[in-house]
């Protein structure tokens, strides 16, 4: 789901969710798609467009004109409450395409990101969940003026093993994003 529903009440908050990699059984993308089940009631968890449909970040393309895939992608942010990225680790740091996006994001006026709370969850079939991919994320989104919910991270850890389809099966991580949505929301009403 893309678009944003409005409820007309004023009690429900919605977040965002980008999804950094681009592959479509891509286990970021399996866990973005989980949220939404584990969210408390007031909370609406919205998928925004794949970053695959925007063109490479080229400040000629810019001084020309904002592409309308980037224009769309910063009115699902500005109408939220709240942001999220999902995203593996690449090579020890951000993937390319959740940087191209951020960066065309980090141009416009006014900026969509700014003073907008955020959570990071990252995932890695490995040990390590996607750690190493938090500093270099945190160092845009830092830049981008953004409220970042800071602790605990949310690493996930060998979730080849934890999802089901697109629902987290293993009860312990399951409860552990439970909380952390839990944790967001009330960050997001401060």
């Amino acid at each position: 789901m893309t678009g944003f529903v409005d409820s007309g009440a004023d009690d429900i908050r919605t977040v965002s969710v980008m999804v950094g990699s681009l592959r479509k059984a891509a286990f970021s993308g399996r866990l973005a798609r989980s949220l939404s089940a584990l969210a408390p009631s007031d909370l609406r968890v919205e998928l925004l467009p794949s970053v695959g449909l925007l063109p490479l970040y080229d400040q000629d393309i810019l001084d020309e004109e904002v592409p309308q895939a980037v224009t769309e992608l910063a009115g699902l942010i500005s109408k939220s409450d709240a942001f999220a990225i999902v995203s593996p680790e690449y090579n020890w740091s951000i993937p390319g395409v959740l940087k191209n996006a951020l960066d065309w994001l980090s141009r416009l006026k006014p900026q969509p990101l700014e003073d907008k709370p955020v959570i990071l969850l990252t995932c890695s079939p490995g040990l390590l969940g996607g750690a190493r991919a938090h500093a270099p994320i945190r160092n845009v989104l830092h830049a981008l003026d953004t409220r970042i919910l800071a602790r605990p991270e949310v690493q996930i850890s060998g979730v080849a093993q934890k999802l089901e389809g697109d629902s987290i099966s293993d009860p312990a991580t399951a409860d552990f994003v439970t909380a952390r949505l839990k944790a967001f929301n009330e960050f997001i009403r401060r």
